[in-house]
């Protein structure tokens, strides 16, 4: 699996499924991306991959641990469809 913030491939340093979306370990500029997106509406948020390929997702968790952060970002709804 890919997250997708906007137009940038940002690399969690782990990333696993979870109950209706993704829960991923994020530092620095990932993490700005992703709040960025999510409270400032700049790009949309996607994981690309496994089950949940093209997806939506929206932030519904965070957590700080040390110099990390774990998030939760719950699927927003189906992939939309390719033309």
């Amino acid at each position: 699996m890919q997250l997708i913030i906007g137009n940038r491939q940002v690399n969690p340093l782990r990333m696993k499924a979870v109950a209706g979306g993704v829960e991923a370990v994020l530092q620095g500029g990932a993490m700005l991306s992703l709040l960025d997106a999510a409270f400032h509406g700049a790009g949309t948020i996607e994981v690309y991959g496994g089950a949940l390929d093209r997806r939506p997702l929206e932030l519904a968790r965070i957590e700080m641990r040390g110099a990390e952060t774990c998030v939760t970002l719950l699927c927003r709804g189906p992939a939309p469809m390719l033309a």
